[in-house]
């Protein structure tokens, strides 16, 4: 991981594909804990950090995590999360171009919990939930097509499920129809930009993550 902001009551950090951001049952080192030693260690504070998780990113994902260093901050951060008032852009590289250059997809997600897997449908059916997002296609490069996308709403691998639907498997994603896995284990979807109001100033906020490192992120022309 890497700091891309800090002030007295938020950070957020560029998460790498393999860093989890809570812990689950792999017993691996969650990010939440990366950043309370960071936080311990630079302040050299004595005892416990307060950090607090306001919202998930998968695994396989890399980009920008919003953790809250105050109580305060993280009430307010979970409501504003919960009411779509913290704009997220996403950047996902697919392998086959959309129909349309822009557009935006609505599909009603069911989630399976056993296979930690959602599957879209055009129309409502029982247990589901309706998922918004607007895609844009930016850039392409020989092989591949560069996707920038806005959620709408905050759905159980929502990107993945519908880019999926849309006959664009996220590149590496293997779960939605990718035909090959990446060298690492990640999938080429990162968070690309966060926009929202600071929880305590009410100052704008703005943040920008650079993209992994090598291919396929490097090779891209930007259309238009």
């Amino acid at each position: 991981m890497t700091v891309v902001y800090e002030d007295n009551h938020i950070i957020i950090v560029n998460k790498t594909a393999s860093e989890i951001v809570q812990g689950d049952k792999t017993g691996d080192t969650p990010l939440s804990e990366t950043v309370k030693q960071y936080l311990k260690e630079k302040y050299r504070k004595p005892g416990n950090v307060f950090i607090g998780v306001t919202h998930r990113l998968d695994r396989p994902v890399s980009g920008l995590v919003v953790f809250a260093k105050t109580s305060k901050a993280l009430t307010r951060l979970n409501g504003m999360f919960r009411d779509s008032e913290v704009r997220k852009t996403y950047w996902a590289v697919v392998k086959n171009r959309p129909y349309e250059p822009e557009g935006e997809l609505v599909n009603y997600l069911v989630r399976n919990e056993k296979q930690n897997k959602s599957y879209a449908y055009d129309k409502e059916v029982p247990g589901s939930k309706k998922a918004v997002l607007h895609y844009r296609l930016i850039a392409k490069s020989q092989n591949y097509y560069l996707l920038e996308i806005d959620l709408k709403t905050g759905r159980h691998h929502q990107i993945r499920c519908q880019l999926a639907k849309m006959g664009c498997p996220i590149k590496g994603d293997l779960k939605y129809g990718s035909p090959r896995s990446n060298p690492d284990g990640s999938i080429c979807l990162h968070a690309r930009f966060v926009r929202f109001v600071h929880p305590v100033s009410r100052e704008l906020i703005e943040v920008e993550a650079p993209v992994p490192a090598g291919t396929p992120w490097n090779g891209f022309e930007m259309i238009g």
